[in-house]
């Protein structure tokens, strides 16, 4: 199994677009290793750990907090599921991702309001937001930009990997 997607980042060094290949993942107090060979299919494992949450982690102070209680450099909702549910099966798993939203800057209003339930961009909830909150508009143009970067990273790493550049020998 792969977990593959954006992420928010935790640590501080981590700018958008940084792709990492973690070798764990922490959800629900347990840690869960990422199996080494699929991990070198995607690129080679970073000495990066990701963080499952249950919701999106949107504050600078929030990421701030997780970082400093789990060292986990990156956060995700699906990485943790992923993690459980190939250990319940004892299935192998591995996580792609590139970091979005860094750990210096919260997520504006906007981007929390906008989201529906399938983690689509609803536009007119969006739209009402951004109009009755207008200061936010810089800050969610820069998450733009960092998620227009991060999934060209992803892209980028994923076309590498489909092509066989990041495949180990057999």
């Amino acid at each position: 199994m792969i977990s593959f997607g954006l992420a928010g980042g935790l640590d501080p060094a981590l700018s958008p677009g940084a792709v990492i290949v973690p070798s764990a993942v922490v959800t629900c107090g347990k840690r869960y290793t990422a199996d080494a060979n699929l991990s070198h299919m995607l690129g080679g494992a970073t000495e990066h750990v990701v963080l499952g949450a249950d919701g999106i982690v949107a504050s600078v102070e929030e990421k701030r907090r997780l970082y400093n209680e789990t060292g986990a450099a990156a956060v995700d909702i699906e990485s943790g599921a992923v993690a459980r549910t190939a250990a319940e099966h004892d299935i192998p798993f591995a996580v792609l991702r590139a970091v979005c939203d860094p750990a210096d800057r919260s997520l504006p209003p906007a981007a929390l309001t906008a989201i529906d339930a399938r983690g689509g961009i609803n536009v007119w909830r969006l739209l009402g937001s951004v109009g009755t909150h207008p200061t936010q508009l810089p800050a969610l143009l820069a998450l733009a930009a960092a998620a227009v970067a991060a999934k060209r990273a992803l892209a980028e790493r994923i076309n590498l990997v489909v092509t066989g550049r990041y495949w180990p020998s057999l």
